[in-house]
């Protein structure tokens, strides 16, 4: 009896979690309030899939951005190591003060914060994307792929103009 209770178990666990794609138009996506019943719905739930995965992309070129604009720059020095570390050299150097030190690191405290704020964003936008995937349907997944392919064509063309 045992036994047969436990075959009935893994057949229907095994028949309620499907894991194949369908083309159904009805699906529930990320939360009960986005529950997709008719061709309509699955056509705005498509487009605003497509348009988050087109946003995360996004996130990615402005996180990069962000990283690069803010970066500290290696001053080349145009004489040899020698002369610029002398002592001459040296007094007539400007030298920086306090605050311009302070604000240095208050920018550089703000700049990481923003970072953390993109990075935080960027994760939680690319979970929920993959949970939209695992509803297994296939008008979703074709939403995803199709905004990460204009997402990177509209998106990382901005790199070079960095």
């Amino acid at each position: 009896m045992a036994l047969i209770t436990s075959i009935a178990y893994y057949v229907f666990v095994f028949c309620l979690l499907q894991m194949h794609f369908e083309g159904s138009s009805n699906v529930t996506l990320l939360f009960d309030f986005w529950d997709v019943r008719g061709p309509a719905g699955m056509v705005l739930s498509v487009f605003v899939v497509l348009l988050l995965t087109v946003m995360y992309e996004f996130l990615k070129v402005w996180k990069i951005t962000v990283g690069k604009q803010h970066s500290p720059v290696m001053k080349c020095g145009g004489g040899s190591s020698a002369l610029s570390n002398s002592p001459s050299e040296i007094s007539l150097s400007p030298t920086e003060t306090i605050t311009t030190a302070d604000t240095t690191t208050k920018k550089s405290w703000l700049l990481h914060c923003l970072q953390t704020a993109i990075h935080i964003l960027q994760v939680t936008l690319g979970y929920m994307l993959m949970l939209c995937v695992m509803s297994y349907n296939v008008w979703i997944f074709l939403g995803v792929i199709m905004g990460s392919v204009l997402g990177y064509f509209l998106a990382f063309p901005l790199l070079n103009h960095i």
